[in-house]
């Protein structure tokens, strides 16, 4: 079994200088993929892995924003050097172009740039390159899945009917096009209001649903905080700022789980 595993990942092009590329995935939009993936990769850098992360987004590229960075990446005429922010290697088209300015693209365009960003990229000794991948299942997704070898994908949702109807689009086809899935997370899963009581929203239990019904493991709940949304906004996410807070403890849970998944042992 464990020949025909690494027989696989040698037939398909891993992203040079990293050793482990995680996906953060959804199908659907506005479920948190985004703020995810850059408190994921800022707690796996905490207690001590090389990340770097991939904004893929290439119609809404969110990384700039979510760690404010302003400046453009330094290229030798063969390559594109990563921006270096919270220790971390990162990359966007959103570096590229201006904040306003619509990516008018069609598939192959898409397809093009994603190659950039997984070939011509110098990315350096990384343990783990977390991808930010944007809604949908579409170019982005299968390229990924077909051309660029990924040892996981986290599917984030939030509990509702209508963001599970595309999750579980999203999940079919990276179990079609054998990308294992690491588990699924229920994001913005309820809040507590200021008389201690629990508000479901969204609904409740849908998203652990959902992984039972596809066989696939619940990683947990990630409530609502205003601060997260804050931070972000200030491109200061809630790992970095307030590592002591309960969601920062929760990222910290998901990113000891992936540690110990991926590099224990390695």
């Amino acid at each position: 079994m464990k020949e025909n595993l690494d027989k696989k990942r040698f037939q398909k092009n891993p992203i040079k200088g990293t050793k482990f590329t995680i996906a953060i995935s959804s199908a659907k939009g506005g479920v948190g993929k985004s703020t995810f993936a850059t408190n994921l990769a800022l707690a796996l850098s905490k207690i001590g892995c090389k990340v770097g992360l991939l904004d893929a987004d290439i119609y809404g590229p969110s990384l700039p924003k979510l760690f404010s960075i302003n400046s453009k990446p330094e290229s030798d005429g063969q390559s594109l050097k990563p921006i270096l922010k919270y220790e971390i290697q990162c990359m966007s088209i959103g570096f590229l172009t201006d904040v306003q300015t619509p990516m008018i693209w069609r598939g192959p365009m898409v397809t093009s740039a994603i190659k950039t960003f997984t070939q011509k990229v110098a990315w350096h000794n990384l343990d783990f390159i977390i991808v930010d991948m944007p809604p949908g299942t579409g170019d982005t997704q299968l390229t990924f899945s077909q051309e660029i070898n990924m040892d996981g994908v986290i599917i984030i949702s939030t509990p509702q009917e209508i963001a599970l109807q595309d999750v579980k689009r999203g999940i079919k086809m990276f179990d079609k096009l054998n990308v294992k899935i690491i588990g699924l997370v229920d994001n913005m899963s309820h809040f507590i209001g200021d008389d201690g009581k629990k508000y479901a929203i969204f609904g409740e239990g849908g998203v652990k649903k959902t992984a039972k019904e596809f066989n696939k493991e619940f990683l947990g709940e990630i409530p609502i905080n205003p601060e997260v949304g804050k931070l972000g906004d200030m491109g200061t996410p809630i790992v970095l700022s307030l590592p002591e807070n309960e969601i920062s403890k929760i990222y910290f849970k998901f990113a000891t789980k992936i540690k110990k998944l991926y590099l224990n042992g390695n």
